[in-house]
């Protein structure tokens, strides 16, 4: 449905990602930020189920061309340990959100699991975007403290997660409460990736629609929509 498209970040250096449009022209956007895995298949049919949803959606590829097979965790961990975050966000996020709000578009951001982090980086970073919603992942606080966020965000998370502990979402749910920052928080008696419908030993598909459909009303209610619905 969707096409690899080239676009510029901020320092002028080239990036690609995944592309799918809304049927309808002046849609609001949505740039969604892979796993650790990379820009997977499963990554670039949530684009697709965003422009059917009424969002131009773009996927930055984070790894450059690099995709990591479920299995291999190891192999998923080097690539994202050697990744720079802030580089990541500051240029090739803050790019595709600029590339999707250049005909005066509202765009939000999303990511899972280091896309999830991402997205509370660009939050703090990246100054274009309108909204987030994060999934199942939180950065360091010195990449991004929650005091520095600047949008409002929704934000999805597992009880049954080993890397985003319960422990460490209460903390991030209590310092952007303590900070008075916008934010709708839900947690799925669920496992860490359970949107990811390529991996069935974690995936919920009950959770993972649930999610999806506050997903796309908190996207809607922020950023505008065209779709018919």
């Amino acid at each position: 449905m969707g096409t690899t498209i080239t676009f510029k970040r901020p320092d002028g250096k080239d990036a690609s990602g995944y592309l799918a449009n809304a049927a309808r022209g002046n849609a609001p956007g949505v740039v969604v930020i892979q796993e650790w895995w990379g820009l997977s298949d499963q990554i670039r049919g949530l684009c697709d189920r965003f422009a059917l949803a009424g969002f131009d959606a773009l996927a930055p590829d984070l790894y450059k061309g690099k995709v990591v097979p479920y299995h291999d965790t190891d192999a998923a961990g080097k690539e994202m340990n050697s990744l720079d975050f802030m580089d990541a966000t500051t240029q090739t996020v803050r790019g595709a959100t600029q590339y999707l709000s250049r005909n005066g578009a509202k765009v939000g951001l999303t990511g899972f699991c280091l896309g999830g982090a991402v997205t509370i980086i660009g939050a703090v970073h990246v100054p274009e975007l309108a909204a987030g919603v994060v999934f199942y992942g939180i950065p360091p606080e010195q990449a991004a403290k929650p005091a520095d966020v600047k949008i409002p965000l929704q934000a999805h998370f597992a009880n049954k997660d080993d890397w985003c502990t319960p422990e460490l979402v209460s903390g991030f749910e209590k310092a952007m409460k303590a900070a008075g920052k916008s934010l709708e928080l839900f947690r799925y008696d669920a496992e860490h990736a359970f949107v990811n419908e390529q991996r069935q030993a974690v995936h919920d598909r009950e959770a993972a629609e649930l999610a999806w459909g506050r997903a796309i009303k908190f996207f809607a209610n922020h950023l505008g929509s065209n779709s018919a619905a």
